[in-house]
C-alpha cells in the first residue's frame, strides 16, 4: 500500500488517465440504445419519402372546390381509396376526389387534401366527424362527396423531404443514442450503427460475514447490500453489470473468482478488504500480483492500494489486471463509503469507457440548511448525504456522517462537499453539492 496520502482529485485523475473508450463495434439498433455514436450518419432517403396526407379526408384539385360552402358545396366524384402502404395508384382528374388516409401518398393529379370534417363523408348528409377505414366501408370509395370549404394548394400535404433531404447529415459522431435517435436511424433505413459499446462491469463483494438477501442470518452475519447497490449504480451509469455473490475472506478464492470473471469484464469493481485489518482479502490477493504476464500469473500487472484524504472512503485501490489490462477499482466495504466511492470514481470511469464527454455528475452551489454546524475532519474532503431544494437553493443533511448509515443514503439525492481545510460547516454556509438523485 502506498504511504502517500492521495487527494480525491489526483486519484480520479489517475483513474481517468488510464482508461480509454472501448473499441467501436457495429450493433443492431435495439442494442445501441444509450451508446455513443462513432460515425456521422447521413440520410440515404428523404423523410418523408413522398408527398403524403396529414389528415384523413379527400385528395382533390383546388380548382374544383373554389367558393365551396355548406350551402353550396362542391360535388365531386369519388374514384377510390388511397391507403397508406400501397394499393393501385389513382389519378385524380377534374371533378374527382379520392378518399385518402393519414400518411398515404398524395395521388397524381391531386393538389391538396380536404379533411373529412370539411365534407359530408360521402353520406349526402351534414358535416362528417370521422372516416371509416376502407375495409369497413367499401361503399365510401365510390359515389359522390360534398366539400363544404375551399382548399389552397398543398393544404394538409406533408411535402417529400420536408423533414430530411437525402444526403442530409442527421446525426453526428459523439451523439448519445436515445429513443428519438434510434427512431430516426430506423426511419432512414439503418438497421445497425457503429458505436462504443456499453461497458461490462463485474461487481464482487467480499467478506465471510455476508449473506445473500432471502437467506437466514446467522450470528455475526449481515446481508450483502453493496453488490446490489453498485450493480444498480453501474446500470444507472450506462453499463451492463454482473453481480458476483459475496466471496469469503480467502485470498486464493478471490483471485480465482476474479480470474474467472475477466472473460466478461471491461471493468472490475470490488468492495471490502482494502483497509488495514487482518482479513483485508482484496489487498492480500492483489497487492502480491506482480508485473509478470507469464503463465505463472494469469492476473498479471497489479493494483495500488492507497489512502485518500476523504471521508468516507479513505482506503481505495486502483490498477489493471490480466493480459487485457482490465481496470480494477477496489472500494471500501462500508455501504456508504462504497457508494460514495462509486459515484466519485467508478461512475466517471464507466462513462469514459462509453466514450462520453459528459462523465461527471452535475454540481451546484447551495446554502446549508441545518440547526447546528457540521463538523468535518481537518485535511479531508468530507461527503455528507443531503437533500437539495432547487427552488430555494438550499441543501439539508440527511443522517450523520457514519459510513454505515445506508438508510440515510437511501433518502439522499445529493452529496454535500465540505472542503479539506474546513473543520466545520456553519448554517447558512454556501457549499458545493453533487447531485446524485
Amino acid at each position: 500500500m502506498s504511504s502517500t496520502i492521495w487527494s480525491v482529485d489526483d486519484h480520479l485523475e489517475d483513474i481517468l488517465g488510464a482508461i480509454r473508450p472501448l473499441d467501436p463495434i457495429e450493433l443492431q439498433l435495439p442494442d445501441a440504445q444509450g451508446c455513443v455514436l462513432v460515425e456521422d450518419v447521413t440520410a440515404p432517403v428523404a423523410l418523408p419519402p413522398f408527398d403524403n396526407s396529414s389528415m384523413d379526408g379527400y385528395a382533390i384539385r383546388t380548382a374544383d372546390v373554389v367558393g365551396a360552402t355548406e350551402e353550396f358545396p362542391a360535388v365531386l366524384t369519388v374514384i377510390g381509396d388511397v391507403a397508406a402502404g400501397g394499393g393501385k395508384p389513382l389519378r385524380v382528374g377534374p371533378g374527382q376526389a379520392a378518399r385518402i388516409m393519414t400518411g398515404a401518398p398524395l395521388p397524381p393529379g391531386a393538389e391538396a387534401v380536404v379533411p373529412v370534417e370539411w365534407t359530408d363523408g360521402g353520406t349526402g348528409g351534414g358535416a362528417a366527424t370521422t372516416m371509416r377505414p376502407a375495409g369497413q366501408s367499401p361503399e365510401g370509395a365510390s359515389g359522390e362527396v360534398r366539400v363544404h370549404r375551399p382548399a389552397e394548394a398543398r393544404a394538409h400535404v406533408r411535402a417529400r423531404g420536408s423533414d430530411v433531404q437525402a444526403g442530409d447529415l442527421v446525426l453526428t459522431e459523439g451523439t448519445v443514442l436515445g429513443p428519438p435517435q434510434i427512431g430516426l436511424l430506423a426511419a432512414i433505413g439503418r438497421g445497425t450503427v457503429r458505436v462504443h459499446p456499453r461497458p461490462r462491469v463485474v461487481v464482487l463483494s467480499t467478506g465471510s460475514e455476508l449473506v445473500q438477501p432471502g437467506e437466514d442470518l446467522g450470528e455475526g452475519q449481515i446481508y450483502d447490500s453493496n453488490s446490489f447497490a453498485l450493480c444498480a449504480a453501474a446500470r444507472d451509469a450506462g453499463a451492463i453489470s454482473y453481480r458476483v455473490g459475496a466471496v469469503s475472506d480467502d485470498a486464493e478464492t478471490l483471485r480465482a473468482t476474479i480470474e474467472d470473471q475477466l472473460i466478461r469484464a471491461d471493468l472490475l469493481v470490488t468492495t471490502g478488504g482494502v483497509s488495514v485489518g487482518a482479513y483485508d482479502v482484496v489487498k492480500e490477493a492483489l497487492s502480491s500480483v506482480g508485473d509478470s504476464e507469464g503463465e505463472g500469473d494469469v492476473l498479471g500487472t497489479g493494483v495500488d492500494f492507497r489512502k485518500l484524504a476523504m471521508q468516507p472512503g479513505k482506503p481505495q485501490g486502483f490498477g489493471s489486471i490480466g493480459r487485457e489490462h482490465t481496470p480494477l477499482l477496489a472500494l471500501p466495504g462500508n455501504p456508504v463509503s462504497s457508494y460514495v466511492s462509486f459515484e466519485l470514481f467508478v461512475r466517471p470511469a464507466i462513462r469514459k469507457l462509453m466514450g462520453l464527454t459528459d462523465i461527471h455528475r452535475p454540481k451546484v452551489r447551495a446554502v446549508l440548511k441545518t440547526d447546528k454546524a457540521l463538523s468535518s475532519p481537518a485535511g479531508k474532503r468530507q461527503f455528507l448525504r443531503g437533500v437539495y431544494d432547487g427552488e430555494s437553493g438550499t441543501v439539508s443533511p440527511v443522517g450523520g456522517s457514519g459510513s454505515h448509515l445506508i438508510a440515510a443514503l437511501a433518502h439522499a439525492d445529493c452529496l454535500i462537499v465540505v472542503p479539506e481545510p474546513d473543520t466545520s460547516a456553519e448554517p447558512g454556509a454556501e457549499l458545493e453539492v453533487v447531485l446524485i438523485g
